[in-house]
């Protein structure tokens, strides 16, 4: 398959994104070693293949450290990080102290960057890349979770210039993600109905699955992407109508 023998981690690949970023791997044929503070409920897998598991704060940099060093010991090398674990409450600015909001940012950026210096080493050995999961929360005004957004338009600038001083030998690159259906897409979108509705505003009339996100990964990760480094690309559905169109009085259609 198109990755055998490749080697990727996937941070916070044990449900939701992460995990279908996993299986995806799984089924180019890579090895995959998936990290979270907690286990999955199952053993992520994919294809009669499966991922290996190691709990891991990715806010402790020593830890950070000890499990790449791991990890390559473990399978000889190391091609692909893909930074993924993340995320955050809905909270509006006023209502939390600033210490909420830099917990969220050092998540969401600081322990990408964390994960991404610890890896690498080996992924210079491999000429490996990065991927980086951003959030068109990054690229717009994103009320209740404004310290997501901040941190992640600062991840897409990290990847750009991580791009610069990392090349030639390791590629990296930026999925900007719209909406995902996970098992916890019912916190940010209600029931099935608000689900389904909130589809029907993407261009293309769902939101993403977790598997659309993987094959994009693995895209990046793939020698067909290997004049890609730097770029960000928007996983998104075709984004979103803009809201003047529904408001204007003016070219409706009869």
């Amino acid at each position: 398959m198109e990755l055998d023998g490749r080697v990727v981690v996937v941070t916070g690949g044990t449900r939701g994104v992460g995990a279908g970023i996993a299986r995806s791997f799984l089924a180019a044929g890579a090895e995959v070693a998936v990290c979270a503070r907690r286990p999955p409920d199952e053993p992520v897998s994919a294809d009669g293949r499966q991922a290996s598991f190691t709990p891991l704060d990715l806010r402790d940099p020593g830890a950070v450290r000890d499990f790449f060093d791991a990890v390559a010991d473990r399978y000889g090398r190391l091609d692909c990080l893909v930074n993924n674990a993340g995320g955050t409450p809905y909270r509006l600015l006023g209502e939390g102290e600033a210490e909420r909001h830099a917990r969220v940012v050092e998540l969401n950026l600081l322990a990408p960057m964390t994960a991404a210096l610890a890896a690498h080493p080996w992924l210079g050995r491999t000429r490996g890349s990065v991927v980086m999961i951003g959030s068109v929360s990054g690229t717009r005004p994103s009320p209740g979770t404004a310290a997501y957004g901040a941190a992640k338009a600062g991840l897409e600038n990290l990847a750009r210039s991580m791009a610069v001083e990392w090349a030639p030998d390791i590629r990296v690159n930026t999925l900007v993600l719209g909406m995902v259906r996970t098992e916890l897409a019912h916190l940010h979108y209600g029931d099935e109905a608000g689900i389904e509705a909130v589809g029907a505003t993407v261009p293309l009339g769902r939101l993403a699955e977790p598997a659309d996100v993987g094959d994009a990964a693995v895209f990046l990760a793939s020698d067909r992407a290997r004049y890609v480094s730097g770029a960000s690309l928007l996983v998104h559905g075709g984004g979103e109508r803009p809201a003047f169109l529904d408001a204007a009085t003016v070219n409706k259609e009869s």
